[in-house]
């Protein structure tokens, strides 16, 4: 292999790792965001009309559309009651396949809440994030949050992940 082979090997590899990296952070960046009551930067980790599908509580099944819905629903009660009572929204190491300017990620989710002088596990969930490089950088185009119950949707988004 000769120089210049070796060269373009080095800067594809290199824009993978630095792909990886920046969706990483990207990714990390959004349990402090929440949590600190940081709506309008939480919500402008999407691309603007991407969607966040989640399930749990009440819902059976919610779509927000970034940004506008997505700070409402960071500024609204149900949310603020959290970061003013104490939560942390907790990501695991996510799997991240990469496509050239489309990539994908996989993580689970926990949600925690101070209740007094404790901490407990309030939810956890599997998540699938959709996202895209634009020129600001990565963004999530949809993410999609099942909570984990054990029910099938959420199997079968687990499944079709180990499948990938």
């Amino acid at each position: 292999m000769g120089l210049e082979e070796r060269v373009a090997a080095l800067e594809g590899r290199l824009r993978a790792a630095e792909d990886h990296l920046a969706i990483l952070n990207l990714l990390n960046s959004y349990g402090p965001l929440v949590d600190s009551g940081s709506s309008e930067q939480a919500a402008a980790l999407w691309v603007e009309g991407g969607g966040y599908s989640y399930t749990g509580g009440s819902s059976r099944e919610t779509r927000l559309e970034a940004p506008e819905q997505l700070i409402a629903v960071y500024e609204g009660s149900g949310h603020q009651t959290l970061v003013k009572t104490g939560t942390a929204h907790l990501l695991t190491a996510p799997k991240i396949t990469i496509d050239g300017d489309c990539a994908s990620a996989v993580a689970y989710t926990v949600v925690v809440l101070r209740e007094g002088d404790r901490w407990y596990i309030m939810r956890a969930a599997i998540n699938h994030y959709a996202l895209i490089r634009t020129t600001e950088g990565w963004r999530i185009s949809e993410r999609l949050n099942r909570t984990l119950t054990g029910g099938d949707e959420s199997l079968e988004i687990m499944r079709r992940i180990i499948g990938q």
